[in-house]
């Protein structure tokens, strides 16, 4: 008789390769018109699922882990980021958690590059400009945007995107500052030409551009602070694909309407899905809806990656990408 296959219940619509992939391997449950969960129908897929292959959607927290079955091992996540997990909570339920790291490195890295020159050369509002007929020829002074040749990008959060977005501003001429909880090794520091800041402060004064690359942690919740947004020159530039909660949202649509900043490129929010609606309406920042791994090579590499997790975890082994409290 052939072994019981695990009960995946799958939260979110994923790749047709993907999820095809998964109801071979798995008795897989499939969200197929892609609603998100609420609470009550995210308890009822932990009360009977073996493994939960979950998305940044889904908001499981200590309470709701609290009320998931006894069945219940394995918390394969569709993504990097666990921030909307209560790891802790899952590790003293006897639930494993695990993530897609990696995959996500070039895509994440190429869109930000596309933020920073986006916001830097004023291309969105360009092209809103033309598209609204009020284009009516070239002059010499409108529409001047900042040139990257030259200036300092400085990344807060020199981890594999950060170290990633760095090569790509260097072909740019950019030079490389940033601020991590460590340095990184010599051999990168030195391909990169990077230069180390163990104060953000400091780091923030100097620099033309400002790349926030790091996760959301409880360290990291508003980490660019009122206080600290005011450090930025104001010419600069904030660029932001990691996590809205990293940033004041409120303090920077603020300055960035007086004109203390030059400008912004967003891709994330710190109440997502909803955005401050000042950032709205101003043409000096461009916003994008949380699309920086939205790739169709990312999104199967990330299901891939789930697979294989949950694969590794139904043989009785330690599955590659196991996130547990003391790494967090």
């Amino acid at each position: 008789m052939a072994p019981r296959k695990p009960k995946v219940v799958v939260t979110r619509k994923l790749p047709d390769a993907v999820e095809t992939r998964m109801r071979e391997l798995f008795d897989t449950e499939l969200n197929l018109d892609d609603t998100p969960m609420n609470v009550e129908t995210l308890v009822a897929a932990l009360s009977r699922a073996d493994v939960l292959a979950s998305t940044i959607t889904d908001r499981l927290d200590a309470a709701l882990i609290a009320r998931a079955g006894d069945q219940l091992k394995l918390i394969a996540n569709f993504g990097v980021g666990i921030d909307h997990i209560d790891v802790a909570a899952a590790h003293a339920r006897g639930i494993l958690v695990t993530n897609t790291p990696g995959v996500l490195t070039e895509d994440t890295a190429d869109l930000t590059m596309g933020l920073i020159l986006a916001a830097a050369r004023r291309l969105v509002e360009g092209a809103n400009i033309l598209q609204a007929g009020e284009f009516h020829g070239w002059t010499p002074t409108w529409m001047l945007g900042r040139r990257l040749w030259g200036k300092r990008l400085g990344i807060v959060g020199m981890g594999r995107i950060g170290q990633a977005l760095a090569k790509r501003a260097r072909a740019f001429g950019l030079s490389i500052h940033y601020h991590n909880r460590k340095p990184v090794n010599a051999r990168v520091a030195e391909e990169l030409e990077a230069t180390y800041w163990e104060s953000l402060d400091q780091m923030l004064a100097r620099t033309d551009v400002v790349s926030v690359n790091c996760p959301h942690t409880p360290a990291t919740y508003h980490l660019l602070s009122a206080r600290r947004l005011k450090l930025m020159r104001p010419h600069a530039i904030l660029v932001n694909t990691a996590r809205g909660e990293i940033i004041d949202e409120a303090a920077l649509a603020g300055m960035l309407q007086r004109g203390e900043l030059a400008g912004a490129g967003l891709d994330v929010y710190e109440h997502e899905p909803a955005v401050n609606p000042k950032l709205l309406k101003l043409p000096n920042v461009v916003l994008l809806p949380h699309m920086s791994s939205a790739t169709i090579e990312g999104r199967i590499d990330m299901g891939e990656k789930v697979i294989i997790n949950i694969r590794t975890w139904m043989d009785g082994h330690r599955p590659p990408d196991r996130i547990i409290p003391s790494m967090l």
